[in-house]
């Protein structure tokens, strides 16, 4: 809610990180320098803008810089004075909590129709009906959550190759994981099948995402793959990127937490990576609280395993680096599960934070080990 031309107006609040709308709000424009919009964001007020688009995007450009400025000093100071990597990794996560509340106080007034009525603002229509749907009234988002919304857009169309597909590319949906890192996708792609393969195996991929796993095991030769996900943006992403890939015949999309019916002589899985609570719906393919997902796959594996069957867990060992899970913890899980280990083959990182020795978590991204763990009933 808004005071405007001597009225009380108001919107719809949307955000899809599940932010609360601000207390307070006030009309901007291209007059509002980067000092006094920080000091209004970083005090909790929604800046409405009404000015030129390209402008918002600079000053939203600008308040970061000045968040970012002092984020680092403090990071190093953490890292350097602090034993815990635990501590570390609490507080980068509350600093890039606040940092997203700051930077999402910039805020934009959508009409009923996806469009922004503001000077040299961009087509996102498209964007935001990938995202958002049908609407029926005006709305309100942060300029950051739009550029979230338009970069997936962005992905959406041009997909991500996949080495592992033999270059082919998969498009994520907005709000489904995309495949951007290729070591644990050559793991699957490498990993030998079970000794007792037969030519009409079938193959569970728990929590699919964009599908991309399922497809490697198609292009391997698995001849039926039954893809699970309780997300109905990442049901609709995968069953849009198998028929673009020609396997839409050969995998069965079903929605589900964790297994559907039956037994399988193959079971892959690649639950969040890291034991902590998601602050946004977004981040629930990244933090997995309590190791829920990774519990209840192991728990459930060795009933839906045919007897000679294998589980493919996909884990990297960051969580173990940042004090949140040890690798007793896991291996505990597989034999109080009732599972023992074939193999364990690893592949080592190559994203771009791996060599960022400004990263607060840069000791542990150093260190970290992506597995595929080869899993059999005991």
């Amino acid at each position: 809610m808004w005071q405007e031309q001597e009225q009380t107006c108001s919107a719809q609040w949307h955000s899809e990180h599940g932010s609360a709308p601000p207390k307070r709000v006030i009309l901007v424009d291209d007059t509002l320098n980067a000092d006094s919009a920080f000091r209004l964001a970083s005090e909790g007020t929604g800046l409405l803008w009404r000015g030129d688009f390209q402008n918002a995007k600079q000053l939203l450009q600008a308040i970061a810089r000045r968040l970012d400025k002092p984020a680092k000093k403090s990071a190093r100071a953490k890292k350097s004075n602090s034993s815990s990597m635990k501590d570390v990794f609490n507080q980068h996560r509350q600093t890039q909590s606040q940092r997203a509340r700051t930077l999402g106080m910039v805020l934009l007034n959508f009409n009923a129709d996806h469009t922004l009525s503001l000077r040299r603002a961009p087509d996102v229509a498209q964007a935001c009906h990938e995202a958002y749907g049908d609407v029926d009234a005006p709305y309100v988002i942060s300029l950051r959550e739009l550029l979230g919304v338009v970069g997936a857009h962005e992905w959406r169309k041009k997909g991500v190759k996949i080495a592992a597909l033999d270059g082919r590319t998969i498009h994520p949906h907005y709000g489904v994981f995309a495949p951007l890192r290729a070591e644990y996708l050559q793991l699957v792609a490498q990993a030998s099948l079970p000794a007792s393969w037969q030519a009409d195996a079938v193959a569970f991929d728990i929590g699919t995402g964009t599908g991309v796993l399922a497809a490697i095991l198609i292009q391997r030769g698995v001849s039926h793959v039954i893809a699970t996900d309780q997300s109905d943006r990442a049901l609709a992403c995968a069953k849009e990127n198998l028929q673009r890939l020609g396997y839409a015949d050969q995998v069965e999309i079903v929605a589900a937490d964790l297994y559907p019916q039956g037994e399988a002589d193959l079971i892959v899985c690649n639950p969040p990576w890291v034991p902590a609570r998601p602050s946004s719906a977004l981040e629930h393919a990244v933090f997995d609280p309590e190791s829920k997902m990774l519990r209840g796959f192991l728990q459930g594996l060795s009933a839906h395993l045919k007897p000679s069957g294998e589980g493919w867990l996909i884990l990297s060992d960051l969580a173990e680096h940042l004090e949140l899970r040890s690798r007793d913890e896991l291996t505990n899980m597989f034999q109080e599960h009732g599972l023992r280990v074939i193999e364990k083959l690893d592949a080592k990182p190559m994203h771009a934070k791996v060599a960022d020795r400004e990263d607060a978590l840069h000791t542990a991204r150093a260190a970290e080990v992506v597995s595929l763990w080869r899993l059999a009933r005991a």
